[in-house]
C-alpha cells in the first residue's frame, strides 16, 4: 500500500471531512414505500381514505345536525344552492343560502320547495348547534358551519322524515367504514391463527381444519347473513348491535385469510432456518410468531386491506336488507334504504348520494389493496419495469441489430 493511500484518511479527517457511511440494504417495507409511492392511484386513494376516515372521526362536529333532528317542514326537500351572488347581481365573499317556501307544482300538485330571495342566511364556520360529545372528552355544541335560526342548509337535501341527508351521511360514515376495520382485525387475527396451526402442523389437524372451512364457505351468504342476524335479540343498543354485526362479518371473511395464511406456512415451514430453530429448541409458538409470520406480514396486510371493501358491501348490504343497524343509528346501508323505489329515485335522486360513497369507498380500498400487492411483489414491480424499458427501446428503435 502506498503512502498516499495510508495518509488519505488522516488527510481528509484533519480538513474536517465525515468517512462515508457503509450503505444499508433497504429493509422489505422501506421497498414497499418506494413503490406504493411511485403507484398513482394508491397514492390518491390513500388520501381519499385518510378524508373520509377524518370526516368520520370528526362526524359530529362535521354534521350540522345530530341523529334525532327532523324537520317536518321540509321533508324531501332538494339540496340547497349555495350562493354567492344575489339576486342583484352583487357578488359576496361569503356563501350565503336563500330562505326555502313550500308550494304547489302546478302540474303534478305536489309540494315542492323553492328559494325565497327575500330571506338571505349567510354560512358561518363554528356555529353552536345540538350539544354532543367531542371524541368522548368533553361536551360541546360547536358545529363545523351553518346557518342562522330560521334559515336552513340541506348540502344533500332531506330524506322523507325532513332529516339532513350530509349530516346522516356523515354519521353513518362511523359506522360504514368501522365495522369494516373492526371486522377485518378480528378475521385477521383468527385467519392467522387457524390458518397458521393449519399450515405449520399438517396431517390431520390440517385436513379437519380445512374441511371446517369448505363447509362455511359452502353456505350462502345471503342465508347465513340472514340466519346470524335472526338470532340477534330484537331489541338491543346501538352498541351491542355494531358488536353483533362486526362478529358477523369476522365469522364470515376469516376463511379467505386462512387459506392464505395456510398455502404460505407450507411454503415456509421446510426452510432450512426453520429446522436449524426446531434443532436449537425452539417452541412452536416462537418459531411461527417470530421466525414465519415476519417472513410474509406483508402479504397479510396486503389480503386485509383487500378484504375490506368486501366487509363494506357485507355492511352496507344487511343494513339495506334491515339486517344490520338500526334506527335510531344509521349507516350508508340504512340511507340506501329511501332508494328502494324506483318512484322515490326519479322523483328525489339526491337520496342515491349515499351509494356514491360506498362507491368511492370501495374503489379506494380496491386501488389501494392493488398498489400494496404490486408494492409487496419485488418479481412483479422488476418485471412491469423491464417491461416499459424493452417498450421504451423499441419504441426508440434501439433494440434493433445493427448490420454488420
Amino acid at each position: 500500500m502506498s503512502v498516499e493511500t495510508k495518509t488519505a484518511p488522516r488527510r481528509r479527517f484533519l480538513r474536517g471531512e465525515r468517512p462515508a457511511k457503509p450503505e444499508r440494504a433497504a429493509s422489505h417495507w422501506r421497498l414497499m414505500y418506494r413503490e406504493l409511492k411511485r403507484h398513482r392511484l394508491a397514492r390518491i386513494s390513500l388520501i381519499v381514505l385518510a378524508a373520509l376516515y377524518l370526516m368520520a372521526l370528526l362526524g359530529n362536529f362535521i354534521a350540522p345536525q345530530g341523529l334525532e333532528s327532523y324537520s317536518s317542514e321540509y321533508m324531501n326537500s332538494a339540496p340547497t344552492k349555495i350562493r354567492f351572488v344575489d339576486a342583484e347581481g352583487k357578488f359576496h365573499l361569503q356563501p350565503f343560502v336563500y330562505g326555502l317556501k313550500s308550494e304547489r307544482d302546478p302540474e303534478t300538485l305536489r309540494k315542492r320547495f323553492v328559494e325565497d330571495p327575500s330571506q338571505t342566511y349567510p354560512i358561518k364556520l363554528f356555529v353552536r348547534g345540538e350539544s354532543y360529545s367531542f371524541l368522548g372528552l368533553f361536551e360541546t355544541n360547536v358545529h363545523l358551519f351553518g346557518v342562522d335560526e330560521p334559515g336552513r342548509l340541506f348540502l344533500f337535501g332531506t330524506d322523507g322524515m325532513g332529516r339532513d341527508l350530509f349530516s346522516r351521511v356523515v354519521l353513518g360514515s362511523q359506522v360504514s367504514l368501522t365495522v369494516p376495520l373492526v371486522g377485518v382485525a378480528i378475521s385477521f387475527v383468527l385467519g392467522l391463527l387457524i390458518g397458521g396451526i393449519s399450515g405449520y402442523a399438517g396431517g390431520r389437524t390440517d385436513s379437519v381444519i380445512q374441511r371446517f372451512i369448505d363447509i362455511v364457505r359452502s353456505f350462502p351468504t345471503l342465508p347465513l347473513w340472514m340466519a346470524l342476524a335472526a338470532a340477534i335479540p330484537p331489541r338491543v343498543g346501538v352498541v351491542e348491535m355494531f358488536v353483533y354485526i362486526t362478529i358477523i362479518m369476522a365469522f364470515i371473511e376469516w376463511t379467505g385469510l386462512a387459506r392464505v395464511v395456510r398455502s404460505k406456512f407450507i411454503a415456509l415451514r421446510n426452510e432450512d432456518y426453520v429446522t436449524a430453530a426446531k434443532i436449537a429448541g425452539v417452541g412452536d409458538l416462537k418459531i411461527i410468531f417470530v421466525h414465519l409470520v415476519p417472513g410474509f406480514i406483508s402479504y397479510l396486510v396486503v389480503a386485509a386491506t383487500l378484504a375490506i371493501p368486501g366487509m363494506i358491501i357485507g355492511e352496507t348490504a344487511m343494513s339495506f336488507l334491515g339486517l344490520g343497524i338500526r334506527s335510531p343509528a344509521t349507516s350508508w346501508g340504512v340511507l340506501m334504504q329511501e332508494a328502494q323505489q324506483i318512484e322515490n329515485v326519479a322523483l328525489y335522486p339526491w337520496k342515491l348520494i349515499p351509494v356514491l360513497f360506498v362507491i368511492v369507498t370501495v374503489l379506494a380500498f380496491n386501488f389501494l389493496g392493488d398498489g400494496l400487492r404490486d408494492a409487496a411483489d419485488p418479481y412483479s414491480h422488476e418485471s412491469g419495469r423491464k417491461a416499459k424499458e424493452k417498450r421504451w427501446r423499441k419504441w426508440r428503435g434501439r433494440d434493433r441489430q445493427l448490420p454488420a
